[in-house]
C-alpha cells in the first residue's frame, strides 16, 4: 500500500515539476504573444490566462482572488481524498485519473498563487524576469496562468450544407493550453472511459459478495 501511495504522489510531483519547468522557461524566454512554429501542427504560442478556463474572467480582482483560494482549497481536499482512496484500495484506473486531475489543478494554482509576486510583467516587447526584491506584476493569488501549446492538427472548412456554420473555417484543436490543462483533460477523459469499471469495483464489493455467499451456506 505504501509503495502504491508513493508511486501516485511521485507521479503528481513529477507532472507538477515538469509543468512548472515549462512555464518558467516560457515566461523567462518568450515575450507575450511570441509564436514559434516547430511543425504545422505543433506551435508554441505564449499567452497568459488571467481568469478561468479559456481565458474567461469573473468578478474582477476580488473574483480572481476568490477563484485562487477555491483552487487552493480544492487542491488540499484533493490530496486528502487521494490518500483516502489509495488506503481504501479503489481501482487503479480511478486513482490514476484523479492523480492526473490533481496534478493539473496544483500546476495551475501555483501560477495563480505565486507568479504575480515572483515575476515581472510579460509584454509584447519585453521578456519577464525574476522580480527579486522588487514588486512583481501582481499580488499574491493574482498571478496569470501561463499557456503555450497550440496544436491546430486539422484545419479546413465546414461543408456549405451544415446548419449555422456552413462555409466557415474549421480548426481542431484551436485552444492554447499547458501541461496542467492536458493532465486535467486526460484525467477527466479516463474517468469517463473507465466509469463502468470504476463503479463495478467499489471497495468492499468483494467482501459484501463473500458475506452473502457465507450467509446462504450457513442458512
Amino acid at each position: 500500500m505504501k509503495k502504491k501511495a508513493a508511486f501516485f504522489f511521485f507521479l503528481i510531483l513529477a507532472l507538477v515539476a515538469l509543468d512548472q519547468w515549462i512555464k518558467i522557461y516560457i515566461k523567462l524566454n518568450y515575450p507575450l504573444g511570441e509564436v514559434r512554429r516547430f511543425a504545422d501542427w505543433f506551435i508554441i504560442h505564449f499567452t497568459e490566462n488571467p481568469g478561468m478556463a479559456f481565458g474567461m474572467e469573473w468578478g474582477g480582482r476580488a473574483g480572481k482572488i476568490a477563484l485562487s483560494v477555491f483552487r487552493l482549497l480544492a487542491s488540499i481536499v484533493g490530496i486528502v481524498y487521494l490518500r483516502y482512496i489509495i488506503i481504501k484500495n479503489f481501482p487503479v484506473t480511478y486513482v490514476f485519473s484523479l492523480s492526473l486531475i490533481l496534478a493539473g489543478t496544483i500546476g495551475n494554482i501555483l501560477d495563480s498563487v505565486f507568479y504575480g509576486v515572483l515575476f515581472t510583467e510579460s509584454t509584447e516587447w519585453s521578456v519577464a524576469g525574476w522580480a527579486g526584491p522588487n514588486p512583481g506584476y501582481a499580488g499574491w493569488l493574482e498571478g496569470h496562468v501561463v499557456d503555450m501549446f497550440y496544436f491546430p492538427i486539422i484545419s479546413g472548412y465546414y461543408p456549405s450544407w451544415v446548419p449555422f456554420v456552413g462555409g466557415q473555417e474549421f480548426l481542431f484543436f484551436r485552444f492554447i493550453f499547458n501541461l496542467a490543462d492536458a493532465c486535467i483533460s486526460v484525467g477527466v477523459f479516463l474517468l469517463i472511459l473507465f466509469q463502468k469499471n470504476n463503479s463495478e469495483k467499489k471497495p468492499g464489493a468483494e467482501q459484501k459478495k463473500d458475506y452473502s455467499v457465507n450467509h446462504n451456506i450457513s442458512s
